[in-house]
């Protein structure tokens, strides 16, 4: 997985959560606090140019008011929003993510395609 593919990657899981959030929350009346965030969520994945800007705010959000949620937010999108959204991640997890990076780059300097999900799997059983 190179930069580009992974960037789609991210933004496709960051959709795919607004999705489900939506979904999840469809009960729910229009101003209801856990819908507003969910409508949140699917605006920043509608709108990708705001990702950086917006999402670490929508997701620290999700962690301290609605931990339940939490869970369901891919571990990924922590590690790719960076920032204070590293603070949801154990030390062990962020660095299986420093690995997979370090990977990706050594695989681009040689012109080579990392298989990011598998390589993620390898190093997560091995932690």
């Amino acid at each position: 997985m190179n930069d580009e593919q992974y960037l789609t990657h991210a933004k496709e899981q960051f959709r795919e959560f607004s999705r489900t959030l939506i979904a999840r929350t469809d009960s729910l009346e229009a101003t209801d606090s856990l819908r507003e965030l969910a409508v949140s969520f699917e605006s920043v994945a509608k709108e990708e140019e705001d990702l950086y800007q917006r999402a670490p705010a929508l997701v620290e959000r999700l962690f301290t008011t609605y931990p339940d949620f939490a869970p369901t937010f891919p571990r990924e999108l922590l590690w790719f929003l960076g920032g204070e959204c590293l603070h949801y991640m154990p030390d062990e997890e962020i660095s299986v993510y420093q690995q997979l990076d370090d990977m990706r780059d050594t695989a681009q300097i040689s012109g080579k395609v990392l298989d990011f999900q598998a390589a993620r799997a390898k190093l997560m059983k091995s932690k």
